[in-house]
């Protein structure tokens, strides 16, 4: 489990595909922390560690992930927003957060307003109906506010401080973004059907 508070940005240094994609992530997490088997949010995926050096990660993606994600973008050279798995006693300061993305959405608008920026996205339909005005939507790994929603296109605001400490601060109209649905959204859905 996680939180999206993103607590590093990553960069992918090496990208092999042998069957599953293999991937390399150099961080400034420290390696004497992790173990082989951790999970670390990695766009907001939930990735197994694989192998470690002293600045960096290795994880081994399957092809289902590969096709529920953004991670077929991948690039060396990308950057991606990187976060821990909670442990119990940690602080939870966004929301419950489970790594296991539900789709991509797509950046359709982005303004800036004062010092903030407007992102406006367009979630697939069967996923808008879980995104809520002052909901939580996890996005590319960050927990976040829904500040409207307008049928599939929903808005976010992101201040200074979070365009600074993650990847944010480089979106454009057209990028593909991991969306993880709130869990509450998910189970209300769900008792909502069966009523």
């Amino acid at each position: 489990m996680f939180t999206g508070i993103v607590t590093d940005i990553g960069t992918i240094t090496e990208l092999d595909q042998q069957g599953d994609l293999r991937a390399r992530i150099n961080m400034a997490y420290d390696t004497a922390g992790i173990d082989i088997g951790a999970s670390i949010a990695s766009d907001g995926v939930c990735l197994t560690v694989i192998a470690l050096g002293d600045d960096w990660y290795d994880v081994q993606i399957s092809a289902e992930t590969v096709s529920k994600t953004n991670l077929d973008s991948w690039v060396v050279g990308k950057r991606v927003n990187l976060e821990r798995a909670l442990k119990v006693g940690d602080e939870l300061g966004g929301h419950i957060v489970s790594g296991h993305v539900d789709g991509v959405a797509q950046v359709v608008a982005v303004e800036d307003e004062g010092d903030s920026t407007r992102v406006t996205l367009r979630a697939p339909k069967d996923l808008a109906r879980f995104i809520a005005p002052k909901g939580s939507v996890a996005l590319n790994g960050t927990s976040l506010t829904v500040n409207d929603v307008d049928m599939c296109e929903f808005g976010i605001n992101f201040i200074p401080h979070t365009k600074e400490v993650t990847t944010w601060g480089d979106v454009s109209v057209g990028d593909q973004v991991n969306l993880e649905i709130d869990t509450l959204a998910r189970y209300v859905a769900r008792l909502a059907e069966m009523s």
